[in-house]
């Protein structure tokens, strides 16, 4: 079991930049890849990026690509994702799984970025 806790959500003016946080505990979480998610009201949940076990590969949806960037720590047991240039259209609840190939069995509670013009 992978236990995630998401923080660092909160209110940013439009352009501005926030940092999200996913903390890991429980076995091996250096096995499993991330991925973000975001689920905006109204809307179905959509990938927002991915980083491996390895940090050797990362995706990025088109929406945010060049805004926003994953890291992983391994040894702190903990997923960035950093977010800049933000857009009204950014706001949503933003979780973090864990997973392999691509089966993202962990999630977190998840935590709100919302936007503001």
């Amino acid at each position: 079991q992978v236990q995630l806790v998401e923080s660092g959500g909160g209110l940013v003016q439009a352009g501005g930049s926030l940092r999200l946080s996913c903390a890991a505990s429980g076995r091996a979480f250096s096995d499993y890849d991330v991925g973000w998610f975001r689920q905006a009201p109204g809307k179905q949940r959509e990938l927002v990026g991915t980083i491996n076990w390895s940090r050797t590969n990362t995706y990025y949806a088109d929406s945010v690509k060049g805004r926003f960037a994953i890291s992983r720590d391994n040894a702190k047991s903990t997923v960035l994702l950093q977010m800049d240039r933000l857009k009204l259209e950014d706001t949503a609840v933003y979780y973090c799984a864990a997973g392999i190939s691509g089966t993202f069995k962990f999630w977190g509670q998840g935590t709100q970025v919302t936007v503001s013009s």
